[in-house]
């Protein structure tokens, strides 16, 4: 049978679930290297040890597999906090996030420790340890008696969204997602925990989208933040003599965005006083226009500078420290407003945590403003992100003619960001992106919200496997 459907349906992931012995583990890895051999592959390891009665599955000798044999062929491994503690024997009394370090220095290239059946009382928390993205994926915890398959639920989905092309980053989103879903619908079924149910409809319900922590600190509460204003059509620009110009213009733009960087020769007290007079002025010119004023990623020259509105980059973000962190909530309780960069589920779900008041999505279209690995979103999902998002979106990346604005109003993002599109002279420019801005803005004819969004990087099915 396994070669009959190698033959004629080759897999792009395998699952584990209840393997039984270490001969039957074996013959997977077996599989698993001769399907390698001829086409990628991923491997999704559900650890399947102990029975939610406590009886255990699992021999020594079939222990010993996992470790030695099945764990270095895993391109995900997806343990409950218990079955983690089971693989790693005495190594797992150390915590979750050493944990899931350790298993993948067994080899696993990425790891989800499943959190359901911790002892939190109002959160359900998995610790995400991947190439791309580490950090607690939280949702609300669904109150309900029958989870049974709520872990495999998990690990199928996860190897679904692997299937589509997702990476395990993404593909852990969605699959908390199903199945908190699944949980949603469980239902009782003869006596005890009846099964989880998986159903369609996870995909675009803004209540499902998780929240992934910056650091390895698990958020205690889940609150809500305000939806903040819209941005509208939103100018990029390098410099404060560019930020007069552009607001010079009639009708001018919603707002404006001071992205400046450092150019070659300056050392840093030349650059920090450069900084600081480009954003007062830029501040004035914008206050006296009526314009809110986002000045990008050089947010502590911002703060001493006056300025009353950031955007940060994800990797700015990454680079925070917990005092850095503690300043900026200062600067926000103070007034300060917060935008967020994302291209991806998990950076749309790391912005959420941070509760911002606009988070970007781009390149909706491909750009060469920035050199970046993200696919383009394209309008199905900026139409998504708009759906999903807890702060207003705005579309950013290769928005260069007035139709396409149009199109990003029409898809329900709450703001467009022009670049090269201002031109030489932003007045003569800025009368047609306006109309174009209204124009989408009121269109009857708006595009459907997709069921999932599409991949965000090129070639994501298998592209960390052994």
């Amino acid at each position: 049978q396994l070669a009959a459907l190698a033959d004629d349906l080759p897999p792009a992931v395998i699952k584990t679930g209840l393997l039984g012995s270490a001969a039957n583990a074996r013959v997977v890895t077996r599989w698993v290297d001769r399907l390698r051999t001829r086409a990628p592959l991923a491997l999704v390891i559900d650890p399947v040890l102990r029975a939610s009665t406590g009886a255990g599955f699992v021999d020594e000798a079939l222990m010993r597999v996992y470790r030695e044999e099945l764990l270095p062929r895993a391109s995900v491994v997806t343990p409950n906090q218990r079955e983690a503690v089971l693989l790693l024997g005495h190594e797992g009394s150390s915590g979750v996030v050493p944990m899931a370090g350790t298993l993948r220095a067994l080899g696993a290239q990425a790891v989800v420790v499943t959190g359901g059946d911790a002892a939190t009382p109002d959160l359900s928390h998995d610790w995400l340890d991947t190439p791309h993205a580490r950090g607690w994926l939280t949702l609300p915890r669904v109150d309900t008696p029958h989870h049974h398959g709520t872990g495999c639920t998990f690990a199928s989905s996860l190897a679904a969204a692997l299937a589509l092309g997702f990476v395990v980053a993404d593909a852990a989103v969605l699959a908390k997602m199903a199945t908190t879903h699944a949980l949603r619908h469980a239902r009782a079924v003869g006596r005890g925990a009846g099964p989880v149910v998986a159903r369609e409809g996870f995909g675009n319900d803004p209540s499902l989208l998780p929240r992934l922590s910056p650091g390895a600190q698990a958020p205690a509460e889940w609150t809500a933040h305000r939806r903040g204003r819209k941005p509208g059509v939103y100018a990029i620009v390098d410099s404060a003599e560019r930020v007069e110009s552009v607001l010079r213009a009639t009708p001018t733009v919603d707002t404006i965005q001071l992205r400046m960087k450092r150019p070659p020769g300056l050392d840093d007290a030349q650059w920090q006083t450069r900084l600081q007079e480009s954003i007062a002025r830029s501040q004035g010119a914008a206050d006296a226009a009526g314009v809110t004023l986002v000045i990008n990623d050089h947010w502590r020259a911002a703060l001493q500078a006056g300025a009353r509105a950031l955007h940060l980059g994800q990797e700015d973000l990454l680079a925070l420290s917990p005092a850095d962190h503690a300043a900026l909530q200062a600067a926000r309780e103070a007034g300060m407003q917060l935008g967020l960069s994302s291209h991806s589920l998990w950076e749309l779900c790391r912005a959420a945590s941070l509760q911002p008041d606009l988070i970007a999505c781009g390149p909706v279209w491909a750009t060469t403003t920035k050199d970046m690995p993200w696919l383009p979103q394209g309008l199905d999902n900026l139409a998504w992100w708009a759906h999903m998002a807890p702060a207003p979106v705005v579309g950013i990346g290769g928005i260069l003619e007035p139709a396409q604005l149009r199109a990003v109003a029409a898809a329900g993002a709450a703001g467009g960001c022009l670049v090269r599109g201002l031109g030489e002279d932003p007045a003569q420019t800025l009368p047609a992106w306006h109309s174009a801005w209204a124009e989408g803005g009121s269109c009857a004819d708006r595009p459907r919200v997709p069921t999932l969004p599409h991949p965000m990087l090129p070639g994501a099915t298998m592209s960390a496997q052994r």
